[in-house]
């Protein structure tokens, strides 16, 4: 794990309050695990986790959004300003159960950290499901990985208009990944289970210190309460107590 400050080499609005934000460095990650980002002295106490859209051998990329006083400051960062990063961090995917016939489910910005994901699944045969309310983002970074790309947007502007859960059949595949927001998850969960189809998802959750040891950012399992940071945020859908 490393915790230093870090040159951004790029900073850029992809899609509406959706940036791109590439760090200089050598970097090592699992497709699904996350870092630690702050970039200011005065503004919020804690950092924030920002999942692991892409790595390559001199630079790491991070997709977000902006959703508050954080990642706001996080879209004002200019090239060559400095970043802190700390990580990698959690438990991503684990790529040896991840194959055959693969399902990856995006829902908004959920699809940040699928890209590295299909990147590096190997042997296998990937579909790619998305969905956005309006605008869409990243998709064409997936083309050349995966077979097909299903398209759903709310106000049917691009795609299915309606729910990217609709044109999602279970049945069809060995393994289903998803992430993206909780109702979405929940729902993708439900009907791999009742199609006994393996599934995993990648929680977002809230967290304050991305290490385990502050507890803010539990969620129920069937073991109990585990820590997205931690024992996450990737999990065996199987695992998951689902409320809604």
């Amino acid at each position: 794990m490393i915790c230093s400050q870090e040159l951004v080499i790029e900073n850029r609005e992809i899609s509406t309050g959706v940036f791109k934000l590439k760090v200089k460095g050598k970097f090592e990650a699992k497709p699904g695990q996350f870092y630690m980002l702050k970039c200011w002295e005065d503004g919020p106490f804690l950092p924030r986790p920002i999942s692991v859209h892409d790595v390559d051998k001199d630079s790491i990329t991070f997709l977000y959004s902006i959703v508050g006083k954080g990642t706001k400051l996080f879209s004002k960062l200019n090239i060559n300003d400095k970043v802190q990063v700390m990580g990698p961090l959690g438990n991503g995917f684990d790529l040896d159960k991840i194959k055959g016939k693969v399902a990856i489910v995006s829902g908004g910005i959920g699809i940040a950290p699928l890209k590295y994901l299909a990147r590096e699944i190997k042997d296998s045969k990937i579909d790619l499901y998305c969905g956005f309310r309006r605008d869409t983002y990243s998709i064409k970074e997936f083309q050349e990985h995966v077979e097909d790309i299903k398209l759903a947007t709310e106000d049917g502007s691009l795609g299915h208009k309606g729910y990217v859960t609709d044109l999602l059949n279970p049945g069809q595949y060995n393994v289903v990944v998803c992430c993206g927001p909780e109702i979405m998850m929940e729902k993708v969960t439900r009907m791999c289970l009742e199609k006994d189809v393996q599934v995993f998802v990648s929680m977002e959750n809230r967290m304050a210190c991305g290490i385990g040891a502050c507890l803010v950012c539990t969620c129920k399992t069937k073991e109990g309460n585990k820590r997205t940071c931690k024992d996450g945020p990737v999990f065996d859908g199987k695992d998951l107590v689902l409320d809604a």
